[in-house]
């Protein structure tokens, strides 16, 4: 038997190859090129936001470690950014703000994926609702629709004069947010926002017919007829109540066919169809008016994508690219669950699951600046951020950041296994995880305890990585309980609310360090991994050398 080095703090033993084993990789096999579904868009929570210090240094942060490219967020048009005024009467436009947010995100390389909405106060209806903490005017004024095409052609204008047409040639348009929930972002009808959706396109596309446009940005996919009509119906009993298993229920998206039927009718462009494939359900129990959470099963949001696929190839646009323009394991922005360890193997799982179905799958969000519901009391409330207000990375952040490591050619894949290639440099970059099968038929969500969660069962990895150089070091970091997972940190120092600055130093150094060691491939150039997977860790292995 060969023996090869562990080197972490300690030097330790380990194989190195010579018995047959169940899995073997060789290391020079043809790869299967992929594209990085994972680093393509992020989102964050409204463009205000956006000109803050905090934010702007997380973004970077997440551009450099993770690579997102485009960053999505609700607000552009909203009053905290003034894009529109009445100055001695006359209608004036104003985008002092939306082009210090623009130009700064384009400084750290992200691409604005532009999300039109919502209504500023002047082109809103008169007493228009408001959604979240910040009063988003959510109510449609048909007769104000030329007004808004107006806006939206003068933005688009005004970015391809600012930024030139080949940059703004890369960026998405997209309409709206959410609009079939007219208990949440839209309190109209479903034509009022297909109307709407013709006029921002027209809008777009007179600056210039290749720019990139798309919708309809609806929210989860659901099991019944609920959307079916011009709007939400809160009244029916919905089948998910009475379903034995919510899981045998044949789930779709929302508005999506009615969407497409519509723009081939009237000749608008579809570039791209995006909606938001969460693993949830919040329907209303007409009995008591009140909503519950389902939470669906772990390929949940895979199957959602495949529907998706389906769809839009029988459609007249079967060219259109996907977007999932927001996705989590839940749409609640005070899950506890967003804070712990759990959703980092989910993530990664349904991610890798997701190659060659989807352009892109936004994490909401990478930021717990974020403010929907306001300002949070604790600095660990569940946000949607991989990293929290403070500037401490969650174990979703890590997911992130092991994701982009990959290469960008798939040599193997298993449950639980993705081997890949970088075809720039030949280096093998590996990533492991463990979600356990006992939470396959629902995803970690809305919890307040996690001890749970670390009590289910462990998988053991062993595979080897063969025809490799010898000598080649690989460098093994583990996130689990003990490694990466900051809330149990902050747990057991107290919770302190809120840290000291001394205390949050050394808290940003533990929320980063992770469990890491050095394999060197022996004489034999056979790289053998055997260790166990505890319950919903995620372990990366990167060649180096």
């Amino acid at each position: 038997m060969k023996k090869g080095l562990f080197i972490g703090l300690s030097i330790l033993l380990v194989n190195i190859a010579y018995s047959q084993k169940e899995v073997k990789i060789n290391s020079t096999a043809k790869g299967e090129k992929i594209e990085h579904l994972w680093s393509k868009c992020v989102g964050a929570g409204r463009a205000n936001e956006g000109l803050r210090a905090g934010w702007l240094e997380q973004l970077e942060k997440v551009q450099e470690n993770c690579g997102f490219e485009y960053v999505r967020f609700h607000g552009i048009f909203h009053d905290d950014m003034f894009p529109i005024l009445k100055v001695k009467g006359k209608t004036v436009y104003n985008w002092q703000y939306i082009d210090d947010l623009f130009d700064r995100m384009l400084d750290l390389k992200v691409k604005p994926f532009v999300e039109l909405a919502y209504f500023p106060t002047l082109l809103a209806a008169e007493n228009s609702k408001t959604q979240f903490w910040w009063k988003a005017n959510i109510t449609p004024d048909d007769s104000k629709f030329g007004e808004w095409h107006d806006l939206v052609k003068a933005f688009t204008q005004h970015c391809v004069d600012r930024y030139g047409i080949d940059e703004v040639l890369t960026w998405y348009f997209e309409v709206w947010n959410e609009p079939n929930l007219t208990r949440g972002f839209w309190d109209g009808t479903k034509s009022q926002y297909f109307e709407l959706y013709k006029q921002s396109v027209i809008a777009v596309r007179s600056v210039d017919n290749r720019l990139k446009v798309g919708g309809p940005s609806t929210s989860n996919f659901v099991a019944d007829d609920r959307y079916e009509g011009e709007r939400e119906n809160t009244g029916g009993f919905n089948v998910t109540f009475t379903a034995d298993n919510i899981n045998d229920l044949e789930w779709r998206g929302v508005w999506i066919e009615d969407f497409l039927e519509y723009c081939e009718k009237e000749k608008l462009p579809v570039d791209f169809i995006s909606t938001h494939p969460y693993p949830t359900d919040f329907p209303l129990d007409p009995r008591t008016g009140k909503g519950k959470d389902f939470s669906r099963n772990v390929q949940s949001t895979v199957e959602d994508i495949k529907w998706l696929n389906k769809v839009i190839a029988k459609s007249a646009f079967p060219n259109a690219e996907i977007h999932l323009t927001e996705w989590n394991t839940s749409p609640n922005s005070r899950d506890a669950m967003h804070d712990f360890l759990p959703p980092a193997a989910y993530i990664v799982r349904t991610n890798l699951e997701s190659i060659g179905l989807t352009n892109s799958l936004a994490f909401w969000t990478f930021t717990d600046i974020f403010e929907e519901k306001g300002g949070a009391a604790s600095i660990f409330h569940g946000g949607f951020g991989m990293i929290n207000f403070q500037g401490l990375v969650k174990p979703s952040y890590h997911a992130y950041r092991m994701l982009h490591q990959l290469g960008d050619e798939k040599l193997y894949k298993d449950d639980y296994l993705f081997v890949s290639r970088k075809s720039g440099n030949g280096k093998i970059i590996a990533l492991a995880y463990n979600y356990p099968e006992e939470y396959y038929n629902a995803v970690p969500k809305s919890i307040k305890k996690i001890d749970k969660f670390y009590k289910a069962s462990s998988k053991k990895l062993n595979f080897e990585l063969t025809d490799l150089k010898p000598g080649t070091q690989f460098k093994i970091e583990v996130l689990d309980k003990d490694h990466g997972n900051i809330y149990d940190y902050w747990e057991k120092m107290g919770k302190p609310e809120p840290p000291t600055r001394e205390q949050i130093k050394v808290m940003k150094q533990v929320a980063e360090n992770l469990k890491t060691s050095i394999a060197i491939v022996a004489k034999d150039g056979i790289l053998h991994i055997d260790q166990e997977l505890t319950p919903w860790s995620v372990v990366l292995i990167e060649q180096i050398n």
